[in-house]
């Protein structure tokens, strides 16, 4: 059975992260059981700017990961850093750590809810969102796709209550259309293998 350690920042992806994961493990492989740690949530910040902080929490989750034969998940919104810049240095980071472990490093441009952003045709309804929500013509260009979906909600957008509603509905195959979000299907597939 596949595990996964993940590191997350946010409140909202401790919950959200494990269904999202399942779901691509589903996407791949349907019979396969995955099994997913808590997410450890970090203050990006203090992750990224930080090494002992950035050792403290690699450590932990790599631990946990080598115990169950599985892979660390590091995901992070990337905010306006260069994800193909960012990305790779996290990894070499990681890997200075810990080289034993596998790590998948999957950066959000932008921010988590971008990818809710690609996939809006599958959340058209779901909690007052319009039924001919359309995503925005450039996804990557939004700087605050939080508020983009509050804004079109009919309560405002709770990143603990609904990202975690909004990853197991969202279609994973729409939100491929998000080069981050495809990156991180990607390689989250080729670390659960065949």
């Amino acid at each position: 059975m596949p595990y996964i350690a993940p590191i997350v920042e946010g409140h909202g992806e401790v919950e959200a992260v494990p269904a999202l994961l399942q779901r691509i493990a589903e996407m791949e492989a349907p019979d396969r059981l995955l099994e997913v740690n808590r997410p450890i949530r970090v203050k990006a910040g203090s992750f990224l700017n930080d090494q002992d902080y950035f050792k403290r929490y690699v450590t932990l989750a790599s631990s946990k990961a080598a115990q169950e034969g599985g892979f660390v998940l590091i995901l992070l919104d990337c905010e306006d850093e260069c994800p193909a810049t960012l990305g790779p240095d996290i990894l070499r980071r990681a890997r200075a750590v810990r080289n034993d472990v596998t790590y998948v490093v999957g950066l959000a441009y932008r921010e988590y809810e971008s990818w809710f952003l690609a996939a809006a045709r599958s959340l058209r309804g779901l909690r007052g969102l319009p039924s001919d929500l359309e995503p925005p013509g450039n996804v990557d260009g939004i700087r605050d796709a939080k508020g983009w979906l509050g804004s079109r909600m009919t309560v405002p957008y709770d990143p603990v209550m609904h990202q975690v509603e909004f990853s197991r509905i969202f279609d994973l195959i729409q939100a491929r259309a998000n080069a981050s979000f495809d990156r991180l299907y990607k390689r989250v597939s080729e670390a659960l293998g065949p």
